[in-house]
């Protein structure tokens, strides 16, 4: 069957088995692979990403599902054009809230979509965005300190622009004390 989706603000078509979930079809067909895949039964979070601007676990649904649909990925969220990370991303790296990383993406994708809607803040409320994620790593502290962050950073600065202006992933974070003597 032929897929048509617009991925990352791009137009994107393969054809797939009608079984092939969305995580595969990310991964394999598009050659995105910062969609993670954790559980494959939708408990751990790390394949989120957002169709049609609503967070979703991609291990959960088929690829046909989403036919016609905007599909954006991790690779999405910072600035195509200079490599800036997005806020979130950025506060993720200043407060420490990955170690490992894996649940990383599926966090941001979830997280994304609330902050865009409007501040979060509040430990509860960044709690509940990110219920449906796991992280096994960080004990969740440096993540919401990274969600206050982003949040102040996005609903406090008027030079970050909006979430629509901002494209997909660049290169890699320049990493300090690398190399320096």
């Amino acid at each position: 069957m032929r897929v048509e989706i617009n991925l990352n603000g791009k137009p994107f078509a393969a054809d797939v088995e009608p079984r092939m979930l969305l995580s595969d079809f990310i991964r394999h067909e598009a050659c995105l692979t910062g969609t993670h895949v954790g559980c494959e039964q939708g408990g751990c979070g790390a394949c989120t990403i957002q169709v049609d601007g609503r967070a979703v676990r991609s291990c959960l649904l088929f690829a046909i599902q989403v036919d016609g649909s905007t599909v954006r990925t991790v690779e999405a969220l910072s600035d195509e054009r200079d490599g800036a990370l997005h806020p979130l991303q950025e506060a993720f790296r200043e407060c420490h809230g990955l170690q490992c990383g894996f649940c990383t993406p599926g966090f941001l994708m979830s997280l994304e979509p609330a902050l865009a809607s409007g501040p979060l803040d509040d430990e509860q409320a960044i709690r509940d965005a990110i219920s449906g994620n796991i992280c096994r790593c960080t004990g969740y502290a440096g993540i919401v300190d990274a969600v206050r962050h982003a949040s102040n950073t996005i609903w406090n600065d008027p030079d970050i622009g909006t979430v629509d202006d901002l494209g997909s992933l660049g290169e890699d974070a320049p990493r300090s004390g690398a190399g320096d003597e």
